[in-house]
């Protein structure tokens, strides 16, 4: 496929793109460059996943020929066509050139310094959000011989894929992540089930649809996350369609191993942290800690203006309900009173305007999903992302830290021992056993100092990680604002209309007239 595609094969533009954004030391790209050059397009995201998938990177960066294929696919993309290979092979014309603007306003998209620093992660909040979209739906459930099992439909964006998932899975995938990533924020799961007899049926099922989302954003976190969207056990888990997924994933697990010893940064930690990292450390950890406390106080508040959406949209409805068996009354109108009574005409107007208090139900009930929808499941997932940071610290403070103070005490142990058997001559067999077991102990403490310094590496980028979505409060508030808006407008443009036919049904200090209010 890319062999018709050649210096000569395509317009000098795509050349001077290749020399604005390629590598001070050779010729290829960054896949993560090309990735910023294509956010610059007005392409759909699914476009967007479907043009790198077709390009091929070796050790993530693309090589002259396979930048000139993605720069034709963002044109044939942007022209309308689908971003195909055999597009390309069939493609006798010179090749169109895509409209990225001048190549040296491009210059900036590269990263250099987080190629000569990997301490870094230059991601954007926007480059985060465009890496996946997950979603996952309840699917009917199914009945066993003696337990209902709930299953759920995952489907991905960017692999164009959708799988069926019991929650048995999630289970294992997370167990996976944290053996491979411990170093790294890997979102808690929502809790399987609640003891029986506690819920009530109705509220069984908002605990499932809240477990529901729960899952969901625990994927969309873990499909953006900078290093676990490329691993192979997230491509498994999003793609594999087979009977035992679980299977699949331990297998996928065991031939990976864990980040420390397969990152080439692992060894060479220390030599890239800052010399005040454990301060730094520290306070980034307050801070987060204050940020958190301050985000669930906002999730909560959020919450209860939403479920006071859905009480008003109630208590609308059962008005409107009122209004309309007090309009239905058949009972008959006593002779005394149905003279100049309006009580015939008020009880056909009053059945007519619960028509009104029912549309005021259903904007009242669409402001309290949108509420739910839009602000408090960001707040939600921001919550989620800010409680897994608070629990890698734990981890490393309980984990690591402590293990290798632990290794350092029976090291010193050691020692002890064998200055007293110098001391006190012992047999040699035993002596010799001693140094062995020194030695390794050394070995070991070695490799605890450099999985306590790669540790406190992967620290530094998940804080950055975390302030990297700090953003989304801007997001969520917009979210926020909208909603009031929007249902505040359509409720009082209800509210209008109903103001307009009291006043039509009252205005005449006489009697009543009835207006054309009951339903026919």
């Amino acid at each position: 496929m890319e062999g018709d595609i050649n210096e000569g094969s395509v317009p000098a533009y795509y050349r001077e793109v290749h020399q604005a954004i390629c590598s001070r030391t050779d010729e290829r790209v960054h896949i993560g460059v090309f990735q910023r050059l294509l956010s610059r397009t007005s392409l759909p995201i699914t476009v967007q996943n479907q043009i790198t998938e077709n390009i091929s990177n070796d050790d993530g960066f693309l090589n002259k020929v396979s930048l000139y294929k993605g720069l034709a696919f963002i044109a044939l993309a942007q022209q309308g066509k689908p971003p195909s290979p055999k597009l390309l092979e069939n493609f006798i014309q010179e090749f169109p050139k895509p409209q990225l603007g001048e190549p040296k306003e491009m210059q900036s998209l590269k990263m250099q310094s987080a190629q000569e620093n990997p301490l870094i992660l230059s991601l954007t909040l926007s480059e985060l959000l465009m890496k996946d979209t997950i979603r996952v739906d309840l699917i009917p459930e199914k009945k066993g011989l003696f337990l209902k099992h709930v299953e759920y439909q995952v489907t991905s964006e960017r692999f164009i894929a959708s799988v069926y998932r019991r929650y048995s899975d999630f289970d294992v995938f997370h167990e996976l992540l944290l053996q491979r990533y411990a170093y790294r924020v890997v979102p808690a799961l929502p809790p399987k089930r609640v003891l029986k007899g506690v819920l009530t049926s109705m509220s069984e099922r908002e605990f499932i649809e809240g477990r529901r989302r729960a899952l969901s954003r625990f994927l969309n976190l873990v499909a953006r996350h900078p290093f676990f969207s490329e691993d192979e056990l997230l491509k498994t888990f999003f793609t594999f369609s087979g009977s035992d997924v679980q299977t699949k994933l331990r297998d996928a697990c065991k031939k990976l191993g864990d980040e420390f010893m397969t990152c080439k940064y692992a060894t060479q930690a220390k030599d890239f942290l800052p010399a005040d990292i454990q301060s730094q450390f520290s306070s980034i950890r307050e801070l987060i800690k204050n940020i958190h406390c301050s985000f669930q106080k906002l999730r909560d508040r959020a919450e209860k203006m939403a479920e006071r959406s859905k009480e008003n949209a109630t208590d609308l409805q059962m008005f409107g309900k009122e209004l309309s068996c007090l309009g239905s009354d058949e009972t008959s109108v006593p002779a005394l009173a149905s003279g100049r009574s309006p009580w015939v005409a008020v009880k056909q107007s009053v059945k007519g305007l619960s028509v009104d208090f029912s549309l005021l139900s259903e904007k009242a009930a669409e402001q309290g999903r949108r509420e739910e929808d839009d602000v408090v499941e960001k707040l939600n997932l921001f919550l989620d992302l800010l409680q897994s940071y608070r629990d890698l610290c734990e981890r490393h403070e309980k984990g690591v830290l402590h293990e290798h103070q632990r290794a350092l005490q029976k090291y010193s142990v050691m020692k002890r021992q064998m200055m007293s058997a110098t001391v006190q001559p012992k047999e040699q067999v035993s002596v010799e056993q001693l140094e062995s077991r020194i030695i390794q102990q050394e070995n070991a403490i070695q490799v605890m100092e450099l999985r306590n310094y790669f540790s406190l590496f992967c620290l530094h980028q998940e804080s950055q990680l975390i302030f990297t979505y700090l953003p989304m409060t801007s997001n969520i508030l917009g979210a926020f604002v909208d909603s009031q808006v929007r249902g505040h407008n359509e409720m009082g443009e209800v509210w209008q209309d109903l103001h307009s036919k009291l006043t039509c049904l009252f205005g005449d200090s006489n009697g009543l007239q009835t207006p054309p209010l009951s339903p026919k």
